[in-house]
């Protein structure tokens, strides 16, 4: 379960998950959208999960049985919470480059005042950070990070990557209604990203299921008002909107492929029915996993989701 995909990425073309952080959920933020639940663990302190020879191995497995129109674009860290708490991803970061594949990783970049953590990161080829917001009060709110981390020491870390980063940066805003899409808020986020001058900068509303069911995305009016902010301040900026589509990658095994996607990727019903398509499976795997408690099916915006549920 540590690789999954390849999955249509809207940022990355076919990405090839890896989830260098197991089981239930270990963050250092709380999101009040995060697509993979609440916060299980509370952390900012780096800790030992897979070694990266176990990462190596399954991501070399995995390629292996990719079918060639299958192949990925990127190898991305992307995990059940942060995965720069992973200790070790400096390591299996520099194993991973055998493969010739650029490594990207998505962080909340609440770590990065931690000059380890920069360090490793440099490895990376592409990263995204996470700039929610501009002022302390809607990073809070909006974040929910742990107490060991203020705002000051978040953004004092950025910084300091964007200067040494010589790799892909660039920024994702993810804007909730009643929360941060105010324009007022909305220009302190930009000037903030502006000073990091990254490749690109995504904004993007919620699509998939939130950790607080009571999160919506802005109205039509909001987001086109935060995109001409953005750009007004010489930002090239993208929106994120829309559904990735329903081209994910599948190895053959119905079962594995179901879980490792839903660990951290919701799976919206029609790429649920390509899937197994590609698979071959009997339909029946599906309502065997969610009989066993393996997986959840739930309802977000008039459209069906099947996430990852963690038994107690």
């Amino acid at each position: 379960m540590i690789s999954f995909g390849p999955i249509p990425s809207r940022r990355l073309g076919k990405s090839l998950g890896i989830n260098n952080i197991p089981s239930k959920k270990v963050c250092s933020y709380s999101c009040v959208y995060c697509q993979v639940g609440l916060t299980h663990k509370y952390s900012a302190q780096r800790q030992t999960f897979y070694d990266p020879a176990v990462i190596f191995t399954e991501v070399q497995k995995h390629l292996e049985i990719l079918n060639e129109a299958d192949k990925p674009d990127y190898l991305t860290f992307v995990a059940n919470g942060e995965p720069t708490l992973d200790i070790n991803l400096g390591t299996s970061i520099e194993k991973l480059k055998i493969f010739n594949t650029p490594i990207a990783v998505i962080t909340n970049a609440s770590l990065l005042g931690d000059p380890q953590v920069r360090k490793e990161l440099l490895l990376a080829d592409w990263v995204s950070i996470k700039i929610d917001a501009g002022n302390e009060i809607s990073w809070k709110k909006i974040n929910r990070p742990i107490a060991k981390i203020d705002f000051e020491m978040y953004v004092d870390g950025i910084y300091a990557f964007a200067k040494e980063f010589k790799g892909r940066l660039v920024t994702e805003t993810m804007l909730v209604e009643s929360v941060n899409e105010c324009a007022d808020n909305v220009i302190q986020t930009a000037a903030l990203v502006s000073s990091l001058q990254p490749s690109i900068a995504y904004i993007s509303i919620p699509t998939r299921p939130p950790a607080v069911s009571s999160v919506l995305p802005p109205n039509e009016l909001s987001i086109n008002e935060a995109y001409q902010i953005f750009v007004e301040k010489g930002i090239k900026t993208e929106l994120i909107l829309g559904f990735e589509g329903t081209n994910t990658g599948y190895t053959g095994n119905a079962f594995e492929d179901i879980i490792n996607i839903c660990s951290v990727h919701p799976i919206r019903e029609d790429t649920m029915q390509e899937l197994l398509k590609k698979d071959r499976a009997d339909p029946s795997i599906l309502e065997s996993l969610l009989h066993n408690n393996y997986i959840q099916k739930i309802t977000y915006k008039s459209n069906t989701f099947f996430i990852r549920k963690f038994r107690n």
